[in-house]
């Protein structure tokens, strides 16, 4: 009868940190100026990563810059339109020609406009798919061939893009097809590049706030956490992704929400 034999590799606490040191390492991050994007952003750079923050507001951007720049690692600021292919393109080709390379793409990049399915327009619905879902394709085609060896992409989705939203059908959409459309990048760029998605579900960030003033009492009641999350607690979620502690994980959704709605 053959025999097998296994090895336990015991991590010391200098492995673990090696492992999610960032230090020498480009992150591009779209959706910088608050929120997610702006967690993230922190938490790279105070890793050790140079941070290409993106995003439409350049005042937020330069704040913080002026924030990140104390820290010594290197903070570069773009100001991008994600739903425009052009914009996306000049931004990821300034990033390249400034660092070599790329080696993780945060997209975080986003809206959550409210609006019954009976009284939105079609340009309701086309702004929305073009922030949020068309941004996506921008930016993933577009920092492909910049893209290091053993590097990753991360985008946000969304508890709702599992299970639907009331009155967030279009954000909804949009986010169940960011997820489908990263599995698929998942299958294209392996091995040299792993793709995983993070599933965010009630944060307290600005974008939610309208949701947390209308139903707040009734989510935090709901969910089994009794709180909601912070976006630097996604941020953590996104960065174990992108560190080499997810080395083997790829084609995967990491759902940050508190127990709320499993799926």
């Amino acid at each position: 009868m053959q025999t097998t034999e296994w090895s336990i590799q015991v991590l010391s606490l200098g492995d673990i940190k090696s492992m999610i040191s960032f230090a020498g390492n480009t992150v591009l991050i779209t959706g910088a100026a608050g929120g997610i994007g702006r967690a993230v952003a922190t938490r790279m750079n105070g890793l050790g990563a140079n941070v290409a923050l993106c995003d439409i507001n350049l005042d937020a951007l330069e704040a913080i810059q002026n924030e990140l720049d104390s820290s010594g690692a290197t903070v570069s600021i773009h100001c991008t339109d994600v739903s425009d292919e052009a914009s996306c393109a000049t931004t990821v080709n300034d990033v390249a020609a400034r660092y070599g390379s790329i080696n993780h793409l945060v997209h975080s990049a986003g809206i959550y406009p409210e609006k019954m399915v009976a009284d939105m327009t079609q340009v309701e619905w086309r702004r929305l798919m073009g922030i949020n879902l068309d941004g996506t394709f921008y930016m993933c085609r577009a920092v492909i061939p910049h893209l290091a060896e053993n590097s990753s992409i991360v985008n946000l989705a969304s508890m709702a893009g599992h299970r639907g939203s009331h009155s967030h059908a279009h954000y909804s959409a949009s986010k169940g097809a960011v997820t489908s459309l990263s599995k698929s990048l998942a299958l294209e760029l392996a091995p040299k590049t792993r793709v995983n998605i993070v599933s965010p579900g009630i944060i307290d960030t600005p974008m939610a706030s309208a949701l947390l003033q209308q139903k707040g009492q009734a989510l935090l009641d709901s969910t089994p956490l009794k709180r909601f999350g912070t976006a630097d607690e996604v941020a953590g979620a996104i960065l174990f992704l992108c560190s080499d502690l997810a080395s083997f994980v790829n084609g995967e959704t990491l759902h940050v929400n508190g127990g709320l709605y499993i799926v």
